[in-house]
C-alpha cells in the first residue's frame, strides 16, 4: 500500500494484500470452554475472554470494534481453530487506517483522500491457472504414492525433493506422518495434529521481502511476466516459484 509520501510524488493509488492469518487463543482448558458458554450475552461473552487474555492482549481486544470482537470468538471449526473467514479482518484495517487518517488530518500531517475498496479472495486465489511446475508437482506424488504402498510403507506422506531443479531430477520419497504430529489442545484434549506452517520471520522468503519492504511502500515495483506459458524454453515455462527459489538458494 502506498505510503503519504507516495502522495507528494503524485502516486494516490496503491494497494495492499493482506495474508488471512490471525493468532488468537483464549480458552485453554475444556472447563473454560464450558462457562464461556454459560455467558448469555455477547458482551458477556467478551468481557469473558478479556478476563482471560494477558493486559497487554485484553486492552487490543477491548479496542476493538464490537462486530470484528464478536467474529472473533465464533464457534470454532471441527478442528479447535478460529473460523478466520468468517473475521472481516479486511475491514477491521481499513476502519484503523481512516481513525488514523483522521487523527493525522487533525494533526494537519495529511491532506490527500482515502477511498478504499475492499475485496476478499478467500480460495480464489488458489484458482489461478496452473503452471507447467503446478502439473509436475501434482503429479508427482500420484506417481508415487503406489509405489510407496507396493512397498508396504503405510502411514506415510510423499514428498519431493529438489524442486528447483528440472522435474527429472526432482528426489520423491516418504514422510512417516507420525514424524510430523505434535500435540496440541482441542476440545479440551491434547491430540496429535499435524503443526500449522505460519509465515517464518527468520527464513530467506521474508527475509528479501523485508529487505525492499521500505522501498515498496513508497515507490511503484514490480514483475509482470505475462500470462503463463506452457511451450518455450525451460527457464521461462516450467520454472517454479520464487518463494521456492530463495527458500533453497537458487533465487
Amino acid at each position: 500500500m502506498k505510503s503519504s509520501q507516495s502522495k507528494a510524488e503524485c502516486r494516490s493509488r496503491g494497494f495492499l494484500l493482506l495474508r488471512r492469518v490471525i493468532h488468537f487463543q483464549y480458552v485453554d482448558s475444556h472447563q473454560n470452554r464450558l462457562l464461556f458458554d454459560h455467558q448469555k450475552t455477547l458482551p458477556q461473552k467478551r468481557e469473558f475472554v478479556a478476563a482471560k487474555l494477558t493486559a497487554a492482549a485484553a486492552s487490543l481486544y477491548r479496542s476493538l470494534p464490537d462486530d470484528i470482537a464478536n467474529q472473533l470468538i465464533l464457534d470454532r471449526d471441527p478442528h479447535g481453530n478460529v473460523q478466520v473467514a468468517r473475521i472481516d479482518t479486511q475491514r477491521l484495517l481499513i476502519d484503523l487506517v481512516e481513525a488514523r487518517l483522521k487523527e493525522m488530518k487533525a494533526a494537519g500531517t495529511y491532506k490527500a483522500s482515502f477511498s478504499p475498496q475492499p475485496h476478499y479472495f478467500g480460495y480464489e486465489g488458489g484458482c489461478a491457472v496452473p503452471s507447467n511446475f503446478d502439473a509436475d508437482y501434482t503429479y508427482t506424488p500420484l506417481l508415487h504414492r503406489p509405489l510407496l504402498l507396493r512397498e508396504g510403507l503405510t502411514g506415510y506422506i510423499c514428498s519431493v525433493r529438489g524442486l528447483t531443479k528440472p522435474a527429472a531430477d526432482w528426489q520423491a520419497g516418504g514422510i512417516p506422518m507420525a514424524q510430523m504430529m505434535n500435540l496440541e489442545r482441542r476440545h479440551g484434549k491434547m491430540v496429535p495434529v499435524i503443526k500449522k506452517a505460519l509465515v517464518e520471520l527468520n527464513g530467506p522468503a521474508f527475509k528479501e521481502f523485508e529487505k525492499h519492504r521500505a522501498s515498496w511502500a513508497k515507490e511503484t515495483q514490480y514483475a509482470f511476466p505475462g500470462p503463463i506459458q506452457y511451450f518455450g524454453p525451460a527457464e521461462v515455462c516450467d520454472r517454479p516459484t520464487i518463494t521456492l527459489e530463495l527458500e533453497s538458494g537458487a533465487f
